[in-house]
């Protein structure tokens, strides 16, 4: 670029001949490369003569040709310099546009290449016997304090966006109590080129991402209200793996054409949200988790808070910690995962819509086997030649003790708020021996609004959960616990538990293995199980 050109500041670009300064104001734009409309300010350097201003596009020769000939006019020199001054400076203005546009250009993310070192320390890693529970204990290292199951199952569900069906999950809880914290920890485990975050949506937003912009990305949604309106596209996605929209566009000659916007997943999508009924048809398609309220938990997070504002916590362990689970997850690669013993398994019959639960467990069994493919060895499909791992007991048995509390929340008519509130409240009439109750006394000792109350307890008596009892003066009443809201809620984790070991023990009978043995052979030898079908079997393809 001429050294006469000056493009220091961008809204006041400005070319200097032997006798004229030329300047344009408010700059160019960069788009439309058929045109190049500007405002120019012409003056003689040196002289009195006052500059001419005026609007112009560089690229209409008529234009052009009466502004040469009002400014010979006006400033009283020949036309031959102004000509060549005009033709100079739309020459530099050009080769200025195409360098602005290709700055501008959005450059694509590249993966950061580990190092030899890096590489080592996270296959090393991977092949740690108790992965997950290392991994767990990684995820507290890194800086996410307490939700040990839940930051476990996240993190697995993060991981499964590699795969054909990757998992969803939703964090649920009441307002404060940590939900886009948790998901913003582990989130930071993921990634940076494997994820997009994202506040807020229009209505149309995911249509206009590239067609595989969004493949086997994870999705972090901040509050799910910030994408209402962008709920059935967002279950589409999740479902069918692709969205489609068709729509009227006009060319640059004016002519109406039909176009086709596609845009692919699979995409792992995990949002937070307080309204778990507003958003039913999404959580029917994802892991529904619910975080913990308990008081333990506040404590556990007001220490760490009070050790980070003393400067007793070391950030730069929590950020390699963080650092070594992200590494982990760029050396996993998809692969196909049969899982030999899944014709076996069980759900407990009291879970509320059984057909996607179920597929839910077993994809997140392919999940966990999935991340421990660096201990699994490679087997290959004699028919197809397709290489996978399979899964192993051990698999099963780990993804059984981290679905527990996913599978109660499945099998319970109460949703997560209203079941803990029950909880909360027979402790509570245990403590102050206690039958009967009324909504502000309830208010006032457990510190919920007395808002919250009454909706919980409408909820409750609709659902046979709760009745109430009219007083004998009056109009007033009071609740009572019925035989339905008695029911300890551990019997339920009892029955699921024992509806999974059950199955488990019959794949262990029929297949002449244990999980003791499981755990003593070899980590990269799976345990070898009766032959089931391959192309029944669900897979994630290389």
């Amino acid at each position: 670029m001429s050294a006469n050109f000056n493009f220091t500041n961008p809204d006041h670009l400005i070319y200097e001949h032997e006798l004229l300064k030329l300047s344009v104001l408010g700059g160019i734009k960069l788009e439309g490369l058929d045109r190049m409309r500007s405002t120019l300010k012409i003056q003689l350097k040196e002289s009195a003569v006052p500059p001419l201003r005026h609007n112009i596009d560089l690229y209409n020769d008529t234009q052009v040709e009466k502004l040469i000939r009002r400014t010979a006019e006006k400033l009283e020199i020949g036309t031959s310099i102004i000509a060549a001054s005009i033709a100079q400076l739309t020459e530099q203005l050009e080769t200025y546009r195409i360098q602005q546009i290709k700055e501008n250009e959005p450059k694509p993310f590249e993966s950061p290449k580990l190092t030899a070192q890096e590489q080592k320390d996270a296959e090393t890693f991977l092949k740690q016997e108790n992965l997950l529970q290392r991994t767990n204990e990684m995820i507290g290292k890194s800086g996410m304090i307490g939700e040990e199951n839940n930051r476990l199952i996240m993190y697995l569900i993060f991981t499964s966006r590699k795969r054909s069906q990757p998992l969803h999950i939703v964090s649920l809880g009441s307002s404060g109590t940590g939900k886009t914290h948790l998901q913003e920890k582990v989130g930071e485990l993921i990634p940076e080129e494997d994820k997009i975050e994202i506040t807020t949506l229009s209505e149309n937003a995911f249509y206009y991402f590239g067609q595989r912009e969004l493949k086997n990305k994870l999705i972090l949604i901040e509050d799910l209200d910030g994408a209402e309106n962008v709920l059935y596209p967002l279950r589409e996605l999740q479902s069918k793996k692709r969205i489609s929209k068709t729509i009227a566009h006009k060319n640059t000659k004016g002519e109406t054409r039909t176009i086709h916007l596609i845009v692919e997943g699979p995409v792992s999508v995990s949002g937070c949200t307080t309204r778990e009924q507003i958003y039913e048809d999404n959580a029917n398609r994802s892991f529904l988790i619910y975080l913990d309220e308990s008081e333990e938990q506040d404590n556990r997070i007001m220490n760490y808070q009070r050790r980070a504002s003393a400067g007793n916590i070391d950030t730069y362990e929590e950020e390699k910690a963080a650092e070594l689970l992200r590494n982990c997850q760029r050396i996993l690669e998809p692969i196909k995962i049969v899982n030999p013993y899944a014709e076996l398994l069980q759900i407990p019959k009291e879970i509320f819509k059984p057909r996607r639960t179920n597929n839910h467990y077993l994809q997140f069994i392919e999940a966990i086997t999935f991340y421990h493919q660096h201990q699994r060895k490679q087997e290959v499909d004699e028919e197809t030649g397709e290489i996978y791992i399979e899964t192993t007991l051990e698999d099963i048995e780990q993804a059984n003790q981290l679905m527990k509390n996913v599978l109660l929340r499945k099998s319970d008519e109460l949703n997560g708020a209203c079941r803990n509130y029950l909880e909360e409240l027979k402790k509570w009439l245990k403590e102050k021996n206690k039958t009967k109750f009324g909504n502000r006394e309830i208010s006032r000792d457990l510190r919920i609004p007395i808002s919250t109350v009454k909706r919980h307890h409408k909820q409750l008596v609709e659902l046979g959960h709760l009745f109430t009892e009219k007083e004998k003066k009056g109009k007033a009443f009071h609740y009572c616990l019925s035989a339905l809201g008695k029911e300890d809620n551990e019997s339920k984790i009892a029955l699921i538990d024992k509806v999974l070991n059950e199955a488990l023990t019959e794949v262990e009978k029929l297949t002449n293995g244990s999980i003791g043995s499981v755990s003593a052979q070899n980590p990269n030898e799976p345990l070898k199980a009766m032959k089931v079908s391959k192309k029944s079997t669900s897979a994630q393809t290389k």
